[in-house]
């Protein structure tokens, strides 16, 4: 046959021609009858090597001359274990064996053969001579299901397909020529349960041309992709052999034959379900009738053509067309899901770093937070005439690509979104890149071919500048260049005559926009490489296997200590020799110094398909930036760790100064972030494509066909794996130090514990008994961290139980953690503990260690853990066998500005949650119509079982002593937070723990606890005009609006306890149960607004009606200002102003003042009318010591009680005279009612009669009305009884002058009533 090619060509050579495609011709020259069946055809060199079935090989000159060569009989060749001659191979032996399939290949100089009885060998001349006595074969004892074979020239490996459904993969052994099993491709039983047995033969396997990626598909369908050494990137067989929606079976795509593209961007494939009428463009949409020829698209790694990518911390994946990069801002990224179902991108190939833009130009949220791509088109201009791409490179930055078609080569900015091309086509079309391309700073260095001066070239091209070859550096060099990379300041090149040559490269100093480039030393490699080809990446390092400590001068550590070389998979590395003498430097120019020559080489790994290192130093980071990190494919991944003595003691003699240590990830590496100890990769899901919208034939025929595949950025930590690795071999102050470089990580707590998990898992489960277990090493690791606690608790909440017994053996008893966590004050783990010990210990010791964890959440006003804790206590009591929910680790956020929609959305029900604060504790003794919610009939079944008696003792017990401690503004956060009957316990606690025992004492304490200023100057307002409700608004609302902030935060800073979770108690009226931030200071405040409705209907009030009004006020949408009209015409005078800011500086902070009205409310509705003469005195108003007075009057009153109001007054005007005269003149206002006071002690009445009053029916003109607060518990808020005179003003009245005084605070939270 012969080809003949269109003779028009015009215009610049290698351009015009590439518009269309050439006109072939085709022509017969000769026949030849070989008289058997063909086999096999394979092309060698200048012969085409044939095999019949009759047995023979052929080997046929292309001009169809035979030369007068025999055939070569198949039995006549020996074959043999291999190749050492000592042994004399046996001959094939029986008559009727032929090869089935076999395939040349160049550097192992021999071709791999499949029997058709399933054996499978490799057949090599022993001399060039190609005759029977010269050929010997080698074979692999244990195959005998071979179906197929396919060879990869550059990693020298031979795939055999079997009928088993695996690949075989097979290298040839050095010295001794054997085959030896590299790996296998095989479905597990783990990925596809379902299918993994029953795929059926390999049908067919085929190298991809860049020899990165291998594709397998057996015969029932199914198509796969795998790395070189047997990592898995692709499988259809998950979609494949799915159900629809509609319940139909879909059917695996069956292949008959494939083949691979340019560059391994696509994938043609002739498909086993028949192939007339087919017409198809080769473009990935094609629409095609009857399937029968299918192109399957493909992007692929940078690193699979451009090793030299892999000193990057970015991922870069290129298609024939479209760049996807890992960075750039997310608004940028798109999603690479394919615009059609059969557009199909699949990660071709995933080798590649994927990285932090070096962490100065984005944060690792943008790198990990998405899966999605940044997706770069490549500029149609320049693709047109250049297609298709073969390298791609990306900057340190992450902000530059370059992109290398078939002639010259464009560059891209991320930040400028353009493009730039050569200005001069001839330029571009005289070059060819040959060994790839890498960013140098500003630079572009690459090599390339000089065509019209057929010369190979180094040259260098400023970003900045245009594209031209006036700007550029160029350097002649003798060989053509297979690879290059940059390290440093340094260009490292292999050439295709085996040579190694170091350049340095530097800014000129002549210009700013130039580079030089200068030869520093060449190395033959000659001797160690068998054929150029076979060199995958070369790259510099400053690895080294001394570690830097041992080094005579310390900046060496830094310097270009070796070269890797990655030969067909295996790593060598050529280290400086630093044996001979060290001069030391002291040329002023560095480059005129020696450079060291290198040692022989050494191989550190095998099976190694990438290599990462950095050159970056960190002093705290030294053991992930000194490491070495290779991807060996199905084997997972190595490190090659530095140890380091600990503070720079002597090293061990004995203690070598790195370790190679394995380990596995569930994602293919791309690239490695140093620092940030996480691999970064892309994976490909192929998903169920469900063609429901689609319903023409044509169309729904391609959809079924094709598996529709995603490919999805990736990231996994791997520093569990390497401590373990360190654990297992001893090492465990190494592990020490390199976790604790880590510990700043934010997921540092996730990884120990996954490796506490796994540890255990493995040993827990393990058959048989294991002699040396790694867990108490583990766990004593642990210990080393604050997190130890927390650690072990998450890990065995996340294991089954049965594995608890063997984890607490190592860790230690969970009685005694449960303890420690108490001490360390964290009660969050040790509420964690507490479930443990509830499923591991009998009821009484959990109801024991319950007891003393809610005591302590009590202490520390810890609610949520305190309403858990009930709950799990009566849990415990009641016998119910369910685990309570665990208390949550982090506080969970209220609900932002749960306020209105509170209302709207569950109108009555004020218990917070069903389960946990019963509603029917609460009513306010006939004072508000309370509606049981669902938990109040809940709560009054059971509420005579032990169990609550039992939760009550510890309830009143902390109530007891937080009134005996003058802790009101705690009593009132635990009354509201914990739904505590607090008015029928003061009821029955009026003589005891109610009383007030040293007046001054406790008015001391209140003003502490509620940030109350003491009285200064004499409070002349009592008795000035300003009382009347107009200028009181004035008053109230600069109050308001200057208090709020400023004593939000003193309550922080004074450290009040419970502050920081809820800052008023009637916080946690959100919905559910929810603690309140004090970042979110507006919570409280709203609740105050929406509460205030209650206030004012007296005694009808219900809850339902707070809705009503609630929904139907404007208050809701928050527009509620000022209602006062007179407000904006109201004028003050400066002594006006005085006498309002004199009034401020006496008062608290406004919430205060809430939270006090709500006590006072509390105790007068107690009959506690001790405290509410204590709160009287604080607020100094004397409406509320009257109206006590009208009450002890109007009432029977405990003549101990009256007594002891008696004796404390005293001794509160005694304490005023001597230490706070600012109290004086209020004292004095209250006089006269104290001298009644006295008369009513001479009498005596019994205590039973007592009926509290509703202070509801009381209301008084005088006093602002604070919004009253309202705390889960659902108390209406009641009007403070301030009664200046008994007269009643009508209630419309009052109302309205209340709802005028309500002021919006500051920060957007609304306190309001509704008139």
């Amino acid at each position: 046959m012969m080809t003949k090619g269109s003779p028009q060509m015009k215009g610049t050579p290698h351009f015009k021609e590439e518009q269309c495609a050439p006109a072939l011709n085709l022509e017969m020259r000769k026949i030849l009858d070989l008289q058997a069946p063909i086999m096999s055809l394979q092309s060698v060199l200048e012969d085409l090597l044939v095999a019949t079935s009759d047995g023979l090989l052929h080997l046929i000159h292309w001009e169809g001359m035979t030369n007068g060569r025999k055939a070569i009989n198949l039995c006549t060749v020996p074959f043999s274990v291999d190749l050492q001659s000592s042994r004399a191979g046996s001959f094939l032996g029986f008559a009727d064996v032929h090869i089935k399939d076999m395939e040349y290949c160049a550097t192992l100089d021999g071709f791999a053969v499949v029997f058709n009885d399933g054996k499978v060998g490799f057949i090599t001349p022993v001399s060039s001579r190609f005759t029977a006595e010269q050929l010997h074969g080698v074979w692999p004892q244990d195959v005998v299901d071979g179906t197929c074979v396919a060879v990869n020239n550059k990693y020298r490996l031979m795939a055999f397909g079997c009928a088993s459904g695996s690949v075989q993969v097979y290298t040839i052994d050095n010295t001794t020529g054997a085959m030896l099993l590299s790996h296998k491709l095989e479905l597990t039983a783990k990925q596809y349960p379902d299918i993994w047995n029953k795929t059926g033969a390999v049908k067919l396997v085929r190298w991809s041309p860049d020899n990165s990626v291998v594709v397998v598909t057996w015969e029932y369908g199914g198509l796969s992709l795998w790395s070189v050494f047997g990592a898995q990137l692709i499988c259809t067989l998950g979609g494949d052999f799915a159900y629809r929606s509609d319940g139909t079976k879909k059917d695996p795509l069956k292949i008959n034959s494939m083949s691979w593209g340019a560059e391994g961007y696509h994938l043609w494939v002739i498909s086993g379900f028949g192939s007339q009428n087919t017409e198809n463009e080769s473009d990935s949409k094609s629409i095609v009738k009857q399937p029968g020829i299918l192109l399957f698209q493909f992007i692929k790694s940078a690193l699979t053509v451009n090793p030299c990518m892999s000193n990057q911390e970015q991922v870069l994946l290129q298609g024939e067309d479209r760049l996807y990069l890992n960075c750039g801002e997310a608004s940028q990224s798109q999603n690479p899901r394919s615009s059609s179902a059969h557009s199909d991108h699949k990660t071709h190939r995933e080798k590649s770093p994927f990285a932090d833009g070096s962490l100065e130009s984005q944060s690792l949220s943008t790198l990990l937070g998405h899966r999605h791509w940044h997706v770069v088109q490549i500029s149609s201009t320049y693709l047109e005439s250049n297609w298709p791409i073969r390298f791609s490179a990306i900057d340190k930055l992450g902000q530059n690509i370059a992109v290398v078609g078939k002639f010259g080569f464009a560059h891209y900015s991320l930040l400028t979104k353009k493009w730039k091309l050569f200005g001069n086509i001839t330029q571009e079309q005289n070059m060819i890149v040959t060994g790839g391309l890498a960013w140098w700073n500003d630079f572009i260095v690459l090599a390339c071919y000089n065509i019209s001066d057929r010369q190979e070239e180094l040259r260098v091209y400023l970003r900045t500048s245009n594209l031209d070859n006036a700007f550029a550096h160029v350097t002649k060099t003798q060989a053509e260049t297979l690879l290059l990379s940059v390290f440093r300041d340094m260009v490292i090149v292999f050439r295709a005559d085996c040579s190694i040559c170091l350049y340095s490269i530097e800014r000129k100093s002549d210009g700013p926009n130039t580079a030089g480039i200068q030869v520093l030393q060449e190395v033959s490699m000659s001797r160690y490489i068998p054929h150029p080809f076979l060199v995958v990446s070369v790259t510099l390092t400053s690895v080294s296997t001394e570690n830097g400590i041992t080094l005579k001068m310390p900046q060496q550590a830094r310097d270009a200590e070796s070269i890797m070389l990655n030969l067909a998979g295996q790593l060598i590395m050529m280290q400086r020799d630093r044996s001979g003498p060290q001069i030391r430097e002291k040329d002023s120019n560095p480059n005129q110094r020696k450079l060291l020559p290198f040692c022989p080489p050494v191989v550190l790994a095998q099976s190694v398909e990438n290599v990462w290192t950095t050159c970056r130093a960190n002093k705290q980071k030294r053991h992930l930036l000194e490491a070495l990190w290779l991807s060996c494919g199905g084997a997972g991944m190595k490190v090659w760790l530095p140890l380091f003595p600990r503070d720079h003691r002597k090293p061990h003699s004995f203690l070598s100064q790195r370790i190679m240590l394995p380990f596995h990830i569930n994602i293919y590496p791309l690239a490695v972030l140093f620092e940030d100890a996480l691999v970064l990769g892309a994976v490909n899901d192929t998903l169920l494509y469900d063609s429901l919208y689609s319903r023409n034939s044509a169309r729904e025929q391609l959809e079924v066909l094709f598996p529709f595949c995603v490919v999805e950025r990736t990231s996994q930590i791997y520093l569990h794996h390497i401590l373990r690795q360190l654990l297992v071999r001893n090492l465990g102050e190494q592990a020490l130090l390199l976790a604790q470089s880590c510990a700043a990580l934010p997921y540092f707590p996730h990884v120990l514990e996954l490796m506490l998990h796994e540890v255990l898992e493995e040993e827990a489960t393990s058959r048989e008994p294991i002699p040396d277990p790694l867990l108490p090493t583990v766990a004593k690791f642990i210990t080393e961290f604050p997190l130890f606690l927390q650690t072990v608790v998450h890990c065995a909440r996340k294991t089954e139980y049965a594995l608890w017994n063997y984890l607490f053996a190592a860790v230690g008893n969970p009685k005694d953690l449960f303890e420690e966590c108490l001490m360390a004050q964290d009660l969050d783990t040790a509420a964690s503990y507490l479930i443990i010990l509830q499923n591991m210990e009998v009821p009484a010791v959990s109801r024991q260690h319950a007891t003393l964890l809610f005591n302590t959440a009590l202490e520390q006003g810890k609610w949520d853990l305190c309403r858990h804790m009930i709950r799990f206590l009566k849990a415990i009591g009641s016998g119910e066998s369910e685990t309570p929910p665990s208390t949550p680790t982090a506080q969970e956020p209220s609900s932002s500005g749960g306020g209105f929609e509170f209302f709207r959305n569950r109108s009555i029900s004020l218990s917070q949650s069903a389960e946990s604060v019963p509603a029917s504790k609460f009513s306010l003794q006939k004072t508000l119509s309370m509606p049981s919610g669902p938990s109040g009939k809940r709560w009054s079944k059971d509420s005579d079982c032990a169990e609550n008696m039992y939760i009550d003792m510890m309830l009143w017990r902390h109530a007891r002593r937080l009134l005996e401690e003058v802790r009101l503004k705690d009593l009132g956060c635990f009354a509201a937070q914990l739904g505590f009957e607090l008015i029928s316990w003061l009821c029955r606690e009026r003589t005891r723990a109610a009383r007030v025992d040293n007046f001054v004492l406790a008015l001391k304490r209140l003003h502490k606890d509620f940030l109350w200023p003491l009285p200064i100057t004499p409070a002349a307002s009592v008795s000035s005009p300003f009382r009347n409700g107009k200028y009181r608004t004035v008053g109230e609302q600069l109050l308001k609006s200057q208090s709020t902030d400023p004593f939000l935060n003193l309550e922080i800073d004074a450290g009040v306890s419970n502050v920081q979770r809820s800052q008023s108690w009637l916080s946690n009226i959100g919905p559910a149960h929810q603690e309140i931030d004090t970042a979110s200071s507006h919570g409280p405040q709203m609740q105050d607004a929406f509460l205030s409705p209650l206030s004012n209907k007296g005694d009808e009030c219900s809850i339902g009606s707070a809705t009503d009004l609630t929904e139907s006020s404007s208050m809701v949408d928050g527009d509620w200002t000022m209602v006062d009209e007179n407000f904006s015409t109201l004028s003050l005078t400066q002594s006006e102003l005085e006498h309002i800011s004199m009034e401020l500086a006496s008062k608290g902070p406004h919430k205060s003042q809430v939270q006090l009205r709500y006590l006072l409310h509390i105790f007068m509705e107690a009959g506690c009318l001790d405290w509410c003469i204590v709160i009287g005195l604080i607020l100094r108003e004397s409406s509320i010591i009257n109206q006590i007075l009208v009450i002890i009057q109007s009432s029977e009153v405990d003549g101990e009680m009256l007594q002891n109001i008696k004796t404390g007054l005293h001794a509160v005007d005694r304490w005023a005279s001597t230490d706070c005269p600012g109290y004086k003149p209020f004292l004095n206002i209250i006089k006269p009612h104290l001298q009644k006071l006295s008369e009513i002690t001479e009498e005596q009445v019994q205590p039973e009669a007592f009926q509290p009053m509703t202070v509801g029916k009381t209301p008084e003109q005088t006093s602002p009305r604070a919004e009253e607060n309202r705390s889960s518990s659902g108390h209406g808020s009641i009007p403070q009884g301030e009664v200046g005179g008994s007269s009643l003003v009508s209630r419309k009245e009052e109302d309205t002058t209340r709802a005028e005084e309500e002021e919006p605070f500051q920060d957007g939270t609304y306190d309001c009533s509704v008139s």
